[in-house]
């Protein structure tokens, strides 16, 4: 009888510590990257003019084409990993919610062509803003997300494009 106490109780045990850890556990799924526009809660793609690409919030992976075919990855491929996806322009699209957005990349990459840049974004993530960011073109910006103050001589109010290129 006390050896069946013993196992009951070390069954009990084993069964809550796994509860816990369970419920301890937590996986953002289907959340935006750090460095996507804030705001855009029921989006489930941007488009990426710059490198052509799409990304899927839900499932965390880029979608390009190569090799002959659309490619899913949770990498950009090998030519655009130096890419700053914190200052590269994200278009996000609300209209769309399928599993294949490049359906559209046609009228997507005629709409939107590399260096596109719209209305500005506020990104998700958090900086420093103290501390100086570079993109991958070596150009400096001031980590905010409001581009390089170069551009004050631009006509924008020293606003930017939100990109820290020149």
């Amino acid at each position: 009888m006390k050896k069946f106490k013993l196992l009951a109780l070390g069954i009990v045990l084993f069964i809550a510590g796994s509860a816990s850890a369970q419920v301890s556990v937590n996986v953002n799924i289907g959340s935006p990257p750090a460095w996507g526009p804030s705001g855009y809660a029921q989006t489930d793609y941007y488009y990426l003019p710059d490198v052509q690409a799409y990304y899927d919030i839900r499932a965390s992976q880029f979608i390009y084409f190569g090799s002959g075919n659309w490619v899913r990855s949770r990498y950009l491929p090998q030519q655009y990993r130096n890419y700053d996806l914190y200052n590269g322009y994200k278009v996000v699209l609300n209209d769309y919610h399928g599993r294949s957005p490049y359906t559209y990349f046609k009228n997507h990459k005629a709409k939107y062509h590399k260096g596109y840049k719209g209305k500005y974004q506020k990104t998700i993530g958090h900086r420093n803003n103290n501390q100086k960011r570079y993109s991958s073109k070596g150009n400096q910006s001031n980590g905010n997300g409001k581009g390089n103050k170069d551009h004050a001589n631009k006509g924008n109010g020293g606003k930017g494009h939100g990109n820290g290129k020149h």
